[in-house]
Formats: C-alpha cells, sequence, structure tokens
C-alpha cells in the first residue's frame, strides 16, 4: 500500500500522553508539514505557535475545560506539547485553512511517530477577552482566529482501534 493512504488510514486521536517531551527532528517535521498545507488563492492565512512551557499549556487547557463546561478536567490529555493554529480572521477562507493546517499536522505527527488530537474550543477561546490578551502577549494581531490546538506526544498505551467505515460515505452519480 502506498506509504501515504497507510498513514491516513493509521492515524487515531490520542488521548493519553507520556510526560516525556517530543524529539525537536520531529516537531520541525510535522510544522514543516503544516506549512505545505493548501490555502484559498495562496494567502497562507494560518499561524502555528507552538506551546511547549508547562504554565501555558495549564492556562490553555483550564480555560478549554471553562469553555467545554467541564472545569477541573484536562481537555489537552497531559500532552506535552501544542500547537495552536490561528488564521486571519479577515480572510474569508480562514477556517478551511486553518483546517488544512490541522489535518497536515497530524498526518504528520503519524508519519514519524508522534500521537496527535484535535481539540476544539479554540475559536470561542481567541474571540474573547482572554484570548485576544494572549494574542497580544505572543504580539500576534487581533484578527487572528482560533482554528483549534493540535496536541502532540507519545501516546500512553495503544492507539484506539479504528470505527468501522459508514454505509453511504461515498456517493457516486
Amino acid at each position: 500500500m502506498n506509504e501515504t493512504l497507510k498513514v491516513i488510514k493509521e492515524r487515531r486521536s490520542i488521548r493519553k500522553y507520556k510526560a516525556e517531551q517530543i524529539k525537536k527532528e520531529e516537531l520541525d517535521a510535522i510544522l514543516e508539514a503544516g506549512t505545505w498545507a493548501p490555502t484559498g488563492m495562496g494567502k497562507q492565512s494560518p499561524v502555528m505557535v507552538v506551546v511547549q512551557d508547562a504554565e501555558t499549556l495549564a492556562y490553555l487547557s483550564a480555560r478549554n475545560a471553562e469553555i467545554q463546561g467541564r472545569p477541573g478536567t484536562d481537555p489537552l490529555y497531559g500532552a506535552p506539547t501544542a500547537v495552536v493554529v490561528l488564521a486571519d480572521g479577515e480572510n474569508p477562507n480562514w477556517l478551511k485553512d486553518g483546517s488544512l493546517v490541522m489535518g497536515n499536522l497530524m498526518l504528520a505527527a503519524q508519519a514519524v511517530g508522534v500521537g496527535s488530537c484535535w481539540i476544539n474550543r479554540c475559536t470561542e477561546f481567541f474571540d474573547g477577552p482572554e484570548g485576544k490578551a494572549l494574542l497580544g502577549k505572543w504580539n500576534l494581531p487581533e484578527t487572528l482566529r482560533g482554528v483549534g490546538i493540535c496536541i502532540l506526544g507519545y501516546a500512553e498505551g495503544p492507539a484506539p482501534a479504528p470505527k468501522p467505515r459508514k454505509e453511504g460515505y461515498i456517493v457516486r452519480v
């Protein structure tokens, strides 16, 4: 089977991570793959912010848990790295462009043996005052909107089994 198709079929969302930080070479390869995601009209509106410090990870996790209505939980599942994907909200394709970056990040992670998971509620956070303040702290423009957080790390245990593909997934006309 083609290696790319194999990676696509084997990628799973990982929700339990080892504390061990991923290797720089792996992270760099994953991030580079994100930069090669297609974007509307080639405008490259997304920005990736790499977070590996425990304080910022804890802050993002706590805010995410509050938005989710589950304070005290860890929606980042103990992952040692988070890549916050943002995109220019003034670009009509911001969400699509950022979503393609997220997909590339997760597929690249699988290709280099790193677990990943897409964490939602990024839009709600970065559209609010705390998110805008964090953008300011990171010296990023307030026009950026949150697409998702791609958590990365080494899986603690086996990946979950895939769910069967649904009937009617493909319709040919």
